[in-house]
């Protein structure tokens, strides 16, 4: 943990929007898979950002879920099965490679 987000973490009153890193924080996810748990539907940002733009959390919601074992049980799937495909396909790909060669 970095300074930046143990100072953060121990704020006595979050504010009411965080970014993606700090939702992270919050839920003990990673930036990057803030973003896997919005694909999977398991996360929504606040309003209806751009694909492309920032996109913000409500502290609220990221405290009720944080306490659902459930639903962390779940994102935790999420991303176990996101890096199972993904490292699936990679090695599917590099043994095509080989018998092309």
């Amino acid at each position: 943990m970095d300074s930046e987000q143990r100072q953060f973490l121990t704020l006595a009153l979050l504010p009411s929007r965080l970014t993606a890193e700090q939702a992270g924080w919050v839920l003990g996810f990673q930036k990057h898979e803030v973003s896997i748990l919005i694909s999977a539907g398991l996360l929504k940002p606040l309003g209806h950002p751009a694909a492309n733009a920032p996109k913000y959390f409500s502290t609220l919601e990221l405290n009720r879920l944080k306490e659902d074992l459930k639903w962390l049980s779940r994102a935790t799937d999420a991303i176990h099965d996101y890096w199972k495909g993904g490292n699936g396909k990679k090695l599917h790909r590099e043994s095509d490679t080989d018998r092309a060669a």
